[in-house]
């Protein structure tokens, strides 16, 4: 496998020092590092794994010279026993970070199912699976994460997502609102919309869920049909000029609220026609919603 990761990459994806992944190397030989031509020590995908794996012991009370003594069969048993006994959301989101580099679906289910059951779902998205996509993104700019890793992680949580929304029953009451929810134009990254899905449908609001990649004469054409309370939105990465499309949404659809989120978005200096309004995160968002 070809060495790819510097010792900085893995301080920040397992969070154990630098300095102290030198000493745990040269007392213990837990990693054995290839060496480029300027003597920099360089890491491999398996060499990841198994500090991810070493870096959850370590951080659950097991000392370094006992998690050393132990073979490669023996720490994944403990990491097991950890994960599935353990519920704080630090020791769940290590074990998803490794059920991904190990592209390991049953661990990657027992993990979140446990979650939900024990705190829900919404605590469960909000706590585990927003962090650890933080996490994911983090891995993504060191490469120690692959598009294929990547994608595969993001439609098992896709499917939670979608399960989740179908158990929601559309009832209509007085006090439901109508809302549609879209991505712009080559907007793709749909988890936080889904989920936003799931909040208003759990909470009895009609919802049209457009979701990918929707042109604005599209939506012109589905808000003449629906005539929405509200229009959701999350800006990633893919605008040009947030701003300009924000005054083009507000002009189109000036009888519509228009609720929009992202990393485009969020805490950038703009002036906000009046019907619209930036949220951060679920909790803002369901402050913004009757």
């Amino acid at each position: 496998m070809v060495a790819k990761f510097s010792i900085k990459d893995l301080e920040k994806l397992s969070g154990i020092k630098a300095h102290t992944l030198r000493i745990w190397e040269q007392r213990y030989g837990i990693l054995k590092p290839k060496r480029s031509e300027t003597n920099i020590r360089l890491y491999n995908n398996e060499e990841l794994r198994q500090l991810l794996n070493i870096s959850l012991l370590y951080n659950n009370g097991l000392k370094i010279s006992k998690i050393a003594a132990l073979n490669k069969d023996e720490i994944i048993q403990e990491v097991t026993r950890i994960v599935e006994t353990q519920i704080t959301p630090c020791e769940q989101i290590d074990g998803l970070v490794i059920a991904m580099v190990e592209m390991n679906e049953l661990r990657f289910e027992k993990i979140l199912s446990t979650n939900i059951l024990k705190n829900g779902f919404s605590k469960t998205v909000e706590n585990v699976i927003y962090p650890f996509l933080r996490k994911i993104g983090m891995m993504w700019q060191t490469g120690s994460v692959n598009p294929a890793q990547e994608h595969y992680i993001s439609n098992l949580i896709r499917q939670k997502l979608i399960v989740a929304i179908d158990g929601q029953m559309a009832v209509k009451n007085r006090k439901s609102k109508n809302f549609v929810l879209f991505l712009p134009e080559l907007e793709l990254h749909e988890i936080s919309l889904l989920y936003y899905t799931y909040l208003l449908k759990s909470r009895g609001h009609l919802v049209t869920y457009l979701g990918q990649s929707v042109p604005m004469l599209d939506l012109q054409k589905v808000i003449g049909i629906i005539h929405p309370d509200y229009l959701v939105s999350v800006f990633t990465q893919t605008l040009d000029s947030p701003e300009e499309y924000i005054k083009r949404l507000s002009k189109t659809f000036p009888k519509q609220q228009i609720l929009l989120s992202g990393y485009q978005v969020i805490d950038k200096e703009m002036h906000l026609p009046k019907n619209i309004s930036i949220f951060k995160q679920p909790t803002d968002f369901l402050t913004l919603i009757p």
